[in-house]
């Protein structure tokens, strides 16, 4: 029989050591929650629970943070596809020039992700084959 008193209590005394686990308030929060973050994903399957709980934390704050406020209205004003190659681009710390294999020359990558030319089913399956991701990816909610 699970002991309530007991979950309450250790529950009261971890939110009081780390109040941001439930909701961040500010950005000293907001930084140590994504420092804790980097400490529980060493072992994920261990602290996969408290990951679930901080993880939902920090995309309330940076949902709602007044400055990630132009950043999400620039992603939501694109396409999926060009948003995920964007995150993909900057998780792989990639320049326009470094996906000539995949699309083309520079200018064309910079159009492409200024929303001015749309990627092609060439370009999907080779930015698929290259990032290891389905191609589905890449496509926008008005492709499919």
């Amino acid at each position: 029989m699970i002991d309530f008193e007991q979950v309450k209590t250790k529950a009261k005394d971890l939110f009081s050591d780390a109040s941001f686990l439930g909701h961040i308030n500010n950005e000293e929060e907001y930084q140590s929650a994504l420092e804790l973050m980097d400490e529980l994903i060493e072992e994920y399957d261990t602290y996969r629970p408290l990951i679930e709980i901080l993880s939902a934390s920090i995309e309330r704050w940076e949902d709602q943070a007044d400055e990630f406020q132009e950043f999400n209205a620039r992603i939501a004003a694109l396409g999926d596809g060009v948003a995920a190659l964007k995150t993909l681009m900057d998780q792989h710390q990639l320049k326009a020039d470094d996906l000539k294999d995949e699309i083309g020359g520079k200018s064309l990558v910079s159009m492409i992700l200024s929303g001015k030319r749309n990627l092609t089913l060439d370009h999907i399956n080779a930015l698929a084959s290259r990032f290891n991701v389905s191609p589905v990816v890449f496509l926008s909610t008005t492709d499919h």
